[in-house]
């Protein structure tokens, strides 16, 4: 990212830069918060709802130009794809952008295409990490533990939190991207510190995958062997349990992840866990 070619962005507290309000600016999010995946398609991804967000800014900035209103929609009509929440700070850069080029900053359009398209990759890995691979598993998990245990606000719990953390995520990264410009968001990428929380969120991830398999995934086998008259070997309880608890559900899980890479999808890896289920409880080899 040290290597593109790219204006820093800064925010004036006074003077011409300051064309938008900061109710245009909050509008631009909300927009950018509900729709950032509408009308999603394989052709252009999240580009839409990209699209969408910037509809009040150019609105505004270019209230009595329709001509220069398409101009800058235009721009703004081509592929985009990354994780919503931290994906916010490009949406707020790029109105950073689009107000500075509107208020006659030397900032091509071409440069807010290409800044918006390189922060796409790096950003998404990121938001993937956190977002989708630590907070929503682990706010799953503690969700399921209290519906397994009968509570019934466990749902409402779950959506209320997660609610929380969107927002606030989403507004924060917005308004960082929208102050501060892509220096910020620059220096968040290369000082290192992301590499570090990449990395612990990966821990965190498996650690959270592995108390969910250990907890929610049932497999036991069923092998009994008659030793005397009054002794029975179970496999399961004196063989399995006695090397690794739980090692049917973790045999289970890694080997569906592996199908998973080898190209199989999730259908027929489904399919073939129902067939192994049937085939294992009519034979009784599982339990």
């Amino acid at each position: 990212m040290s290597d593109m070619n790219h204006k820093e962005i800064k925010k004036e507290t006074e003077g011409s830069y300051i064309l938008l309000s900061n109710k245009d600016v909050k509008r631009s999010w909300i927009n950018w918060l509900f729709n950032n995946q509408a009308n999603y398609n394989y052709e252009r991804m999240m580009g839409t709802g990209f699209l969408h967000a910037m509809v009040p800014i150019a609105k505004k900035l270019y209230k009595d130009d329709m001509e220069k209103q398409r101009e800058m929609l235009r721009r703004h009509t081509g592929f985009f794809n990354c994780e919503p929440c931290i994906g916010s700070a490009i949406a707020g850069l790029t109105v950073a952008m689009e107000e500075q080029k509107a208020a006659g900053g030397e900032i091509e359009g071409e440069a807010v295409t290409s800044i918006k398209t390189g922060l796409m990759g790096p950003l998404s890995g990121i938001g993937d990490s956190i977002i989708q691979g630590v907070i929503v598993p682990l706010l799953l998990a503690f969700a399921i533990d209290m519906a397994s245990g009968g509570s019934v606000v466990a749902p409402i719990v779950y959506s209320l939190v997660m609610i929380a953390v969107v927002f606030g995520i989403s507004y924060t990264l917005f308004m960082t991207g929208y102050k501060k410009g892509s220096g910020a968001i620059l220096n968040i990428l290369e000082n290192g510190i992301v590499n570090k929380i990449i990395a612990g969120a990966n821990i965190m991830g498996c650690m959270v995958l592995g108390a969910l398999v250990a907890n929610y995934v049932s497999m036991s086998c069923g092998i009994q062997i008659q030793q005397t008259a009054d002794s029975v070997f179970s496999v399961q309880e004196q063989l399995f349990d006695t090397i690794i608890p739980k090692l049917l559900p973790l045999l289970l899980t890694l080997g569906s992840y592996k199908m998973l890479k080898k190209g199989w999808s999730s259908v027929k890896v489904l399919l073939l866990i129902v067939i192994i289920g049937v085939i294992g409880g009519v034979t009784g080899i599982l339990g």
